[in-house]
């Protein structure tokens, strides 16, 4: 894929708005009672900067996804992401020899085959050298430009109804989660939404959970921005019904109530 395709995708958002944008933002953060903002991810095939915006030294995408989360608007480029295998997934920079031939991953304790390791990093989806010059990261409430692909970091139990949101907004059909339980917040919710224009979710990795403060119970779910308004509209209906029923666990009081009795 090349830049004019990253500049093609970034136009196409099924006619948002940054007021819509914003809007559901809010609407995902109350409905689902989320903790933190969702994010915005924009990649930017050019060297302009937004006002306003932190750019960040010596950080991992996962460390800027976490600052986004918590309110700030950062941008990440080549020169300022620490992590190389995630440098390599946006096409800054070659992926270092150690990690290509998987000895980094025996090296770390993830794998105990180099050639396991290999193997992960040979399948891993990425961006071709040069398409993006940096990435844009803010709170999804506060953006003043459309994200090509929105992240939310939360509890597995509030990601499962966006999830089925997303499900629902695809007519039914089962949704599938590809992951190699490695770069979870970079390739795994970031990039596969964009390169394959569907949502994915994944259960975190060795490196996201060392680095930023996503906690045991906690995981990521990315998708296109241009599906947040049909996510939305369902994610309404539920919050109107399904998930304040769920939660309630009338079912599970009954059990235990009978299993009293025995």
């Amino acid at each position: 894929m090349n830049r004019q395709s990253t500049n093609k995708r970034s136009s196409d958002h099924r006619n948002l708005t940054v007021d819509e944008m914003r809007k559901a933002g809010k609407r995902i953060v109350s409905i689902l009672g989320l903790t933190t903002f969702t994010v915005g991810v924009h990649f930017v095939a050019d060297a302009f900067l937004p006002a306003g915006a932190l750019r960040l030294e010596s950080h991992r995408y996962c460390q800027a996804l976490m600052l986004a989360r918590q309110g700030q608007n950062v941008v990440l480029d080549g020169e300022g992401i620490s992590c190389p295998a995630a440098a390599s997934a946006f096409g800054f920079r070659p992926l270092p020899e150690g990690l290509r031939s998987g000895k980094g991953l025996v090296g770390f304790g993830i794998v105990s085959d180099s050639a396991v390791g290999r193997r992960m990093f040979e399948d891993m989806p990425r961006f071709e050298t040069g398409q993006i010059h940096h990435l844009e990261l803010f709170p999804l409430e506060q953006a003043d430009r459309i994200p090509q692909v929105v992240v939310v970091e939360g509890e597995v139990e509030k990601l499962m109804w966006l999830v089925l949101s997303y499900l629902h907004a695809m007519g039914g059909q089962r949704v599938m989660a590809s992951t190699a339980v490695l770069q979870a917040t970079c390739v795994d919710a970031t990039i596969i939404p964009f390169l394959e224009e569907r949502l994915n979710f994944g259960f975190g990795c060795y490196g996201c959970r060392d680095a930023s403060d996503l906690v045991e119970g906690e995981s990521i779910v990315g998708f296109p921005a241009f599906l947040l308004t049909p996510i939305v509209a369902h994610l309404e209906f539920l919050g109107a019904g399904a998930i304040p029923v769920s939660r309630r666990k009338k079912a599970w009081q009954a059990l235990k109530g009978k299993t009293k009795k025995l």
